[in-house]
């Protein structure tokens, strides 16, 4: 028979279920920040190879259309950044900035504008870019959740 150990917490900060969850945040931020990091690193610093997002060459036509998607990305960097740090506020920071991101590839597809990346693309398929937010969130507020339960317990 299992013995029952009081001493080792089963809900809040220091069970194994709040670690995991917060383990999950903190990695799928990491990678969106990464990416979003990498991109504009690519775009203003590096080879320019994601430049071929916008279409090279044809970049130069659209500089509103490319520095909107920069001033966003940078806003989503850091909304998850405070999302990670525990920030509930940053929720809304990184789903308006995600938001006014994926709005920004509609604008892109419906007034024709001439990038690569929307070459056989569905319209629909832009709306995956808030897949991991949607995790992020139900994570980060079923974990705030059971914090609150216990607080109030108290």
């Amino acid at each position: 028979m299992p013995s029952i150990d009081g001493s080792k917490p089963t809900t809040g900060p220091d069970s194994k279920l709040f670690l995991l969850q917060r383990g999950v945040i903190f990695a799928l931020a990491g990678l969106l920040v990464f990416y979003h990091t990498y991109t504009l690193f690519e775009l203003y610093v590096g080879s320019g190879s994601v430049t071929d997002l916008y279409g090279g060459s044809n970049a130069n036509g659209h500089p509103l259309y490319m520095h909107t998607q920069s001033i966003l990305r940078l806003l989503i960097i850091v909304s998850l950044v405070l999302v990670a740090m525990n920030r509930r506020s940053a929720l809304y920071g990184m789903w308006a900035a995600i938001g006014a991101l994926v709005a920004t590839h509609y604008w892109a597809y419906f007034f024709d504008l001439p990038f690569p990346f929307l070459d056989g693309k569905h319209p629909l398929s832009y709306l995956k870019g808030f897949i991991i937010p949607t995790v992020i969130t139900l994570l980060y507020l079923s974990t705030n959740s059971r914090r609150n339960l216990r607080g109030r317990a108290t």
